[in-house]
């Protein structure tokens, strides 16, 4: 699989990761602006304004007396309020005051210096007074208390600033811990939900030539890829299907080569000998090889009688089988081992049939000449030598593909080499071809030992 390929679970992951943090947000604003409009989190009052356009334009005058600078944030809260007043009161006693001041607020200014700031009014000796807000407050002249009466706007900048710092020192962390949770759950449940396709893909990199009529499992596989996995398993029961009527083909056909090719040998024996004879029985010959291969790989198709086996007892006995043809084609057989048992685990059939062909292999393409080489090892296992032309190096990894044959040779149809390596295949091991030691090619077949 290309490591460019999107994923599906980061992609779930990210977007319901992105989806909940904008809902978190959204939500957290609205928690804000409802607990802000019934002020149950903070309530600005317009009378802090009021008092801040104050303190700014309070001074000292040339004999140290308390004044008033006009400032242009001190005319807006004018023009905002009907009955502006405010009263100034510094700590030594001295006072200034503006506007309609209300007679219950003319002399409270003494009685509150022990207060930092308070909201006066209410019911007051029956009726209902006005509001009046007090504080002290740091000006240019000084510290002072300043009182005044309600009324006035609240800034946007004053909101936008103290909904902030509400958002940064409660909403935010909330946000921020919850988004924690989500990035760390939300890969956890996807993990989950996703396993059951695993086990599918897990299944699926099972399956193989042989191993067929495995099928995906369905169990807890969510409900939208239940039809994928469904046509896959179609798939693979209609594939199992062809795979079996083109074993069924190979196998009735290799049945029926054999009554023509008897036939055949039949009527070329009763020929007198002479160099046409030997022509068409070696063409015969090929072609009884060629339904013995078709047979064999069928035979593959079904399971290996595996028991204890001999390697070494398999090549002398290939080597000696095979002699009296390598002797006719020129060739000098022979057979090297160092010990007398190496054992392993297979079919001795199968194995007897991959040395054969492997010899039978140098006997048509070494050349008709020099020696051909059957050597155990428990090292290196089988190996067949010959002194022919060999096997170019760009070959040797399609040298063992079915049909496939060397463009120097026009004998053999390409199915002995591949049916050597699905034997070995099949026995967990691995067959190479290699340089001979002095010259021509070296096939080795390698399989795993018996166990002591």
């Amino acid at each position: 699989m290309s490591n460019c390929a999107p994923s599906l679970k980061w992609h779930l992951i990210c977007r319901l990761t992105a989806l909940q943090a904008i809902f978190l947000t959204a939500l957290a604003v609205l928690i804000v602006v409802l607990l802000w409009f019934t002020g149950h989190l903070t309530k600005l009052e317009p009378e802090d304004e009021t008092i801040d356009a104050i303190a700014s334009s309070v001074v000292r005058d040339g004999d140290g007396a308390l004044a008033v600078r006009d400032t242009e944030t001190l005319e807006d809260r004018r023009g905002e309020i009907s009955d502006f007043w405010y009263v100034i009161r510094d700590r030594d006693g001295q006072t200034l005051s503006q506007g309609p001041v209300p007679a219950q607020y003319a002399r409270i200014g003494g009685a509150l210096d022990g207060v930092g700031q308070a909201k006066l009014g209410g019911n007051l000796r029956g009726g209902i007074s006005a509001t009046a807000r007090v504080k002290w407050a740091e000006t240019p002249a000084g510290e002072v208390q300043i009182l005044t009466g309600s009324g006035g706007s609240i800034p946007f900048r004053r909101v936008i600033s103290a909904a902030s710092t509400v958002f940064v020192s409660t909403v935010l962390p909330l946000i921020a811990l919850t988004a924690l949770a989500t990035i760390i759950a939300t890969p956890l449940v996807v993990r989950k939900t996703f396993a059951s396709v695993g086990a599918a893909a897990a299944r699926a990199e099972q399956i193989d030539i042989d191993r067929r009529g495995t099928r995906l499992p369905l169990e807890q596989v969510p409900r939208e890829i239940v039809p994928l996995v469904t046509a896959v398993n179609d798939a693979l029961g209609r594939l199992d299907q062809g795979y079996e009527q083109q074993k069924r083909f190979f196998a009735n056909a290799a049945h029926e080569l054999r009554t023509p090719i008897a036939i055949l040998q039949t009527r070329l024996d009763a020929l007198p000998p002479g160099p046409e004879k030997s022509r068409l029985l070696e063409d015969l010959a090929r072609l009884s090889t060629l339904a013995d291969q078709f047979l064999d790989l069928q035979r593959l198709n079904h399971r290996l009688s595996l028991m204890p086996v001999d390697l070494v007892a398999i090549g002398r006995q290939v080597t000696s089988d095979l002699a009296p043809l390598a002797i006719a084609a020129g060739y000098e057989p022979a057979f090297e081992t160092e010990e007398e048992r190496i054992e392993v685990i297979g079919d001795r059939s199968a194995l007897e049939r991959a040395v054969t062909n492997l010899v039978q292999n140098a006997i048509q393409h070494g050349g008709r000449r020099g020696n051909i080489t059957v050597h155990v090892c428990r090292a290196t296992g089988i190996t067949v030598t010959d002194q022919g032309e060999g096997i170019p190096s760009e070959d040797r990894e399609r040298i063992f593909e079915p049909f496939h044959r060397l463009q120097t040779r026009s004998q053999g149809f390409g199915l002995g080499l591949n049916l050597v390596q699905e034997i070995v295949r099949l026995h967990s091991g691995e067959v190479s071809v290699l340089d001979g030691p002095t010259g021509g090619a070296a096939f080795r077949i390698v399989l795993p030992q018996a166990a002591a």
